[in-house]
């Protein structure tokens, strides 16, 4: 786990950027570092020690700024040792100490309000592009699907088949829920109640059921994506409807959990008044101070985890708006060249069948990806979150490589 805060990074990150020759504006350093759209926010962020940037993020902005990671990782280290010897250096006048205690307050509360923003924004974003996707590819091509009779029962993958054919176990996880999928495609075409019939947003939750059983029956654990004690709650959060249709979207835990990071602020504001008043003894500003390094403290503690959390969604949306583009337009493709109905497999052609397998793994990738646990990085222990963090890289990575080898 790295040594440095975000403030620490954030602040030599801006160095570097304002010395270069001619000074780099954010807006240049976002773009030489392959930020999208809007990335000068992300960028500003950044600097203002809201979020630290992840590995592959630090590296592109080391990259830009003509240095290593490994030398920006070091300078913020040090940084960090500098800004924690320089907040143990209390004023000696009890004036200048309430000025600030003062100050801490404000930032505390401040950069709790700018998490929930930030944490609003990138869920909110991530539900948007996950509900057009669900209803638009992963229905649609269940619709298709279910029309065609006779395809096959798909091979659920073992361990150790998969294992002699030098596959991960990010892969076995897929083409597990791909199985699962296919399988909810058999049975609904067969009358059973997981098919789009009964609504998209419902049957999208029962083939996520059944994704998450085929994935559990391989052997292999579950809990690094959706994690099991929160199976139920995610899935209902599936099923509960497009954001405009007044669901939560799968996100929508995320909001809930921003009361964890303004819970320091909110204990704070219990003593406000102290805050307020121009003069206070002793005493009361210990006690302030006391509490105020308490809540920086916490969300310090906390930082990583929001990192990771941030970091997570922004992937997961960018890999669900290329199968939102490409995708939806792939299966668009596919479904001109289906033969009329009824159709069978055999009259789809073996190009027609190699594009169904195709688009079971696209949907499996998009359920992998829409299945991770995200609000349980903010509360994650530093061992299990570095665990998590690696468990999901491996699963976007595949995912976006799977999906973009596709489509």
């Amino acid at each position: 786990m790295n040594d440095f805060s975000a403030e620490a990074m954030g602040l030599v990150i801006r160095e570097h950027r304002q010395a270069q020759t001619p000074s780099m504006t954010q807006e240049e350093l976002a773009a030489r570092a392959d930020y999208g759209k809007g990335g000068a926010v992300s960028i500003s962020r950044i600097e203002r020690g809201l979020i630290s940037p992840g590995e592959h993020r630090l590296a592109a902005i080391a990259l830009a700024l003509q240095l290593t990671p490994a030398q920006l990782e070091q300078e913020a280290e040090d940084r960090t040792r500098s800004l924690t010897r320089q907040r143990g250096q209390r004023p000696a006048k009890l004036r200048d100490q309430v000025a600030e205690t003062k100050r801490r307050h404000a930032e505390i509360n401040e950069k709790a309000a700018q998490r929930s923003k930030i944490t609003q924004e990138h869920g909110e974003a991530f539900n948007r592009v996950h509900d057009v996707v669900r209803d638009e590819f992963f229905m649609r091509f269940v619709e298709l699907a279910e029309s065609i009779s006779g395809a096959p029962e798909p091979e659920r993958p073992s361990e150790e088949e998969s294992e002699s054919a030098g596959e991960t176990p990010t892969a076995i996880r897929i083409e597990a829920m791909s199985a699962g999928i296919a399988n909810a495609i058999r049975g609904a075409a067969a009358g059973g109640a997981a098919g789009a019939a009964v609504g998209g947003a419902a049957a999208y939750g029962a083939f996520a059921a059944a994704a998450l059983f085929g994935t559990a029956s391989t052997g292999a654990a579950i809990s690094t994506l959706s994690g099991v004690a929160a199976t139920n709650a995610t899935l209902a959060l599936l099923g509960g409807g497009t954001l405009a249709a007044g669901g939560a979207g799968m996100a929508g835990g995320i909001l809930l959990l921003t009361g964890m990071v303004a819970a320091p602020a909110a204990a704070l504001a219990a003593a406000g008044f102290y805050v307020l008043r121009q003069r206070r003894n002793k005493k009361e500003e210990e006690r302030l101070r006391t509490q105020v390094e308490a809540a920086e403290a916490a969300l310090e503690q906390s930082q990583k985890g929001f990192d990771t959390m941030v970091d997570v969604l922004s992937r997961a949306t960018t890999i669900m708006e290329y199968v939102e583009v490409h995708g939806t337009h792939a299966l668009e493709k596919w479904r001109a060249r289906l033969p009329p109905e009824p159709r069978d497999w055999e009259s789809l052609g073996h190009e027609g069948q190699e594009r169904y397998k195709e688009f079971l793994t696209v949907a499996g990738c998009f359920l992998a990806a829409s299945l991770i646990n995200v609000p349980a990085l903010l509360t994650a222990k530093p061992d299990d979150l570095r665990e998590m963090d690696k468990a999901i890289d491996e699963t976007l990575r595949y995912a976006d490589e799977s999906i973009k080898s596709i489509v």
